[in-house]
């Protein structure tokens, strides 16, 4: 296989570092923002102005719905009330990560798909890495951090489904027209949760440091990250590009060590390499059974 073009590779390779590196800007925002009220500013500048530009996918609207709520409430607004103090930036990188094997699980429970024995170890280290940060909470890091972080990748992984469901489609619009549904729900939960009397002192106390974090979120982390990311895959083979999101907590843990000095102890280091392990295991151990059956039977 050959290799990606720089270009490619460096386009890749932004995105996976914007994406890991969102997690130090959310805890930026939450310092200012509420985390219901940012989820509601993320999604309101993720639809508008782009669904001027973006004509609607052809998909359901049900579909549409489902994915809007599973990634703006069930994502995003667990995984910013987890930040506003239930978790680190670093950790949270890391385990929501474990979408992906959530996602397996219910494609083995939903679509009766197969799982292979190499997909069982890779989930099995990475729960052993989750158990491994869930045993050193502290005040950085809660029990009920990691548990809601990681109920915000099993909501992930049910939108996964819905995207799968959604077929060849453009992604891009796909994320905008579904962050429509995403808002009401999130702004009245906003209302619940945050509280009228913190939002609104949240947005008089938002600076220009604080828009900037917001519209990272909706700009940069989304509508860039997710076009560009398209971009690639519709040029590459999956197997050249899916890879590299790997690389995400990296960029997660080592953005949060630098900027916010979140340390990384022996026992972090340890985890992180348990899930991303598992990860790796996950995704190239199938391709390698089957070159490995291939080979045995030439």
């Amino acid at each position: 296989m050959a290799p990606l073009p720089l270009r490619h590779f460096m386009l890749a390779l932004a995105v996976v570092a914007i994406w890991g590196s969102n997690f130090v800007v959310i805890k930026y925002a939450l310092h200012t923002l509420p985390p219901m009220t940012l989820a509601v500013l993320r999604f309101s500048f993720a639809f508008v102005p782009a669904c001027f530009f973006l004509p609607r996918p052809r998909v359901g609207w049900r579909n549409l719905a489902g994915y809007g709520l599973f990634i703006g409430v069930g994502q995003f607004g667990l995984l910013y009330l987890a930040m506003r103090s239930q978790i680190s930036p670093g950790l949270a990188s890391l385990v929501v990560q474990t979408q992906v094997f959530f996602t397996l699980l219910l494609a083995v429970r939903i679509r009766r798909e197969k799982v292979l024995a190499t997909q069982w170890l890779g989930l099995a280290l990475a729960a052993g890495g989750v158990g491994l940060i869930a045993s050193h909470t502290d005040g950085a890091t809660t029990p009920l951090g990691v548990a809601m972080v990681l109920a915000a990748a099993f909501s992930w992984a049910c939108a996964n489904l819905l995207t799968q469901r959604a077929g060849r489609i453009d992604m891009l619009a796909y994320v905008v027209w579904s962050s429509a549904f995403a808002v009401p729900p999130l702004a009245v939960l906003a209302l619940l949760i945050d509280g009228p009397q913190a939002v609104a002192a949240g947005l008089a106390a938002s600076d220009l440091g604080t828009w900037a974090a917001v519209l990272w979120q909706s700009v940069g982390n989304t509508l860039f990250g997710y076009g560009v990311w398209s971009w690639l895959l519709a040029r590459h083979a999956a197997g050249r590009i899916v890879p590299m999101a790997l690389l995400v907590p990296v960029f997660g843990m080592g953005s949060a060590s630098l900027l916010l000095g979140e340390p990384l102890p022996g026992w972090k280091l340890a985890a992180a390499a348990l899930v991303m392990s598992g990860l790796a295991i996950n995704l190239f151990g199938p391709q390698l059974l089957r070159l490995r059956s291939g080979a045995s039977r030439g």
